[in-house]
């Protein structure tokens, strides 16, 4: 029970909640991470004591992110938790190390989140060279060989690109890379024509310039047999299917959910569906989990930064989409839960509300 008067347990939590970044995803996840805030506080929260939120947003801007770490450590909170953003949760994560912060990143999934193996760093969301190693056999199955990338400059959407070369060329397939940066959605028409690509990888920002590529791929007649993919996520999130309406669906994606929700991912699918007015991307429930993780790790190891890190090793939580545990991956530099369910789906065309699962993680 909590007491009147008891002092809280401070998380410090980021998450894009304005442009440039993915603010519906920060949405999501912040509704995730409150919700079982909520149920934390309700059991009793962390012995006796109420846990509770120091909120800051990125922004999707890396500098913001280290500004908050730094901020955090002075206002004693004992942990960070979220962001969705790779290179945002990169530079949240080496600072995080380099002041000895535990940090709990929900959602990004950069491979290298730090450059050297850390014990403050633990990660819920899969390596990207897992998910998109897997995107990159379902293009093959579907009988693409010669793929277009269109492409922003960005540590995340490289490392993208590398994964797909690496897994492709080996097996007859082609990268071939259109700059969105430099190229206007109509002359990226006209390169899309010439390459002779039968699929087109949106490896852009959303709504900018991902809608409006979108768009022109679809009214081209000549690119009419071309499919469209976005393995970065951005069709999971209702303000797709808003702006592009029709032209959005069978766009295929990745996103992080089992084929069946555990019993707690059935009664938080409909809380935040409540909440949110729609449903909850894979995202508010990575909210959820990690704030789940970070309430067992507190009750059993106490609020000490030094001994919520040796945590990772320890802890084991039922989440709202599997068995919660964290171990060292060959390759990755963080404590990472291998792994959390893959899916390839995308917007049904009889219903764009819906979504169709196209493949699973094997």
């Amino acid at each position: 029970m909590i007491t009147q008067g008891q002092s809280a347990v401070h998380l410090g939590a980021l998450l894009p909640l304005s442009r440039p970044g993915w603010v519906e995803a920060g949405q999501h996840l912040l509704a995730g991470m409150e919700l079982a805030v909520q149920e934390v506080n309700a059991a009793g929260g962390i012995g006796g004591h109420p846990l509770a939120l120091v909120v800051r947003d990125t922004a999707a801007d890396p500098q913001r992110a280290v500004a908050a770490v730094d901020e955090f450590a002075a206002l004693g909170v004992a942990a960070v938790v979220g962001e969705y953003h790779s290179v945002v949760a990169r530079a949240a994560a080496a600072r995080a190390d380099a002041v000895g912060l535990p940090f709990l990143c929900t959602s990004a999934v950069l491979d290298g989140l730090t450059e050297q193996p850390t014990d403050w760093v633990a990660r819920l969301a899969p390596a990207q060279a897992r998910g998109w190693q897997l995107y990159a056999g379902f293009l093959l199955d579907a009988g693409h060989r010669r793929i277009a990338v269109a492409a922003q400059a960005s540590v995340y959407w490289a490392a993208g690109i590398r994964i797909l070369r690496e897994y492709l060329a080996p097996r007859g397939g082609t990268v071939i890379d259109l700059d969105a940066t430099t190229l206007d959605p109509a002359a990226l028409c006209d390169e899309l024509v010439s390459s002779s690509a039968t699929a087109l990888l949106l490896l852009v920002g959303q709504p900018e310039p991902a809608v409006p590529i979108v768009q022109a791929v679809r009214r081209d007649e000549r690119l009419a047999e071309v499919m469209i993919g976005a393995p970065a996520g951005q069709p999971e999130f209702a303000e797709w299917a808003e702006l592009l309406g029709d032209d959005g669906v069978a766009v295929p994606f990745l996103r992080y959910l089992p084929e069946h929700f555990t019993p707690l991912g059935v009664r938080v699918e409909a809380v935040l569906r409540e909440s949110l007015g729609a449903a909850p991307s894979f995202v508010a429930f990575e909210g959820y989990d990690g704030i789940a993780v970070l309430a067992e790790v507190l009750r059993t190891q106490g609020a000490d930064r030094a001994r919520i890190a040796e945590g990772w090793a320890t802890v084991a939580v039922e989440g709202t989409r599997g068995r919660i545990r964290f171990s060292r991956v060959p390759g990755i530099t963080v404590w990472q839960w291998a792994w959390p369910p893959i899916q390839i789906a995308d917007r049904d065309p009889a219903w764009p509300g819906r979504f169709r699962t196209r493949d699973t993680a094997r």
